[in-house]
């Protein structure tokens, strides 16, 4: 299964925010669609990114506020991967770098983001539709034919 099966679920809905974005802005965004993150875009590249991890250090760092700052203050450099990467292989990426989001690109242009929560749906129900299928596999498993006493 490939990240592009995940993003045709999904559907195509990107928010994105650039560098110079007020925090404050980039938080409202991620609070009113209820959404783990943003990705920073600056000249039709990708940037950044920014999820919630960044929001509560920054609050951390500001004694409980967002203050005044820009989006590019506390992006992070997102791990990225394409539309035909393997989704085992993003999730193991994932789990390297402890990642909860993923930007997916084709070449420059930006396809999708796909969140932990994704890949891990996409992977169990990929397993219960192979378990489904082997328990029919073997509850029709054919009857031995009768051994005849000829040699």
């Amino acid at each position: 299964m490939r990240v592009s099966d995940i993003l045709k679920v999904k559907g195509n809905t990107l928010f994105t925010v650039t560098p110079e974005t007020p925090l404050r802005d980039a938080v409202d965004t991620m609070a009113e669609h209820d959404i783990g993150s943003l990705v920073v875009m600056e000249y039709g590249d990708l940037v950044g990114i920014v999820t919630f991890r960044e929001i509560i250090l920054t609050l951390r760092e500001n004694g409980g506020s967002i203050g005044d700052g820009k989006v590019r203050k506390v992006m992070d450099v997102p791990l990225t991967c394409t539309p035909e990467t393997d989704v085992n292989e993003v999730r193991r990426m994932m789990l390297d770098r402890h990642a909860r989001y993923m930007p997916v690109l084709d070449k420059k242009m930006l396809m999708g983001v796909i969140s932990f929560y994704d890949v891990a749906k996409t992977v169990v129900e990929a397993q219960s539709f192979e378990n489904r299928m082997l328990k029919a596999y073997i509850r029709d498993w054919p009857e031995p034919e009768a051994e005849s006493g000829n040699p």
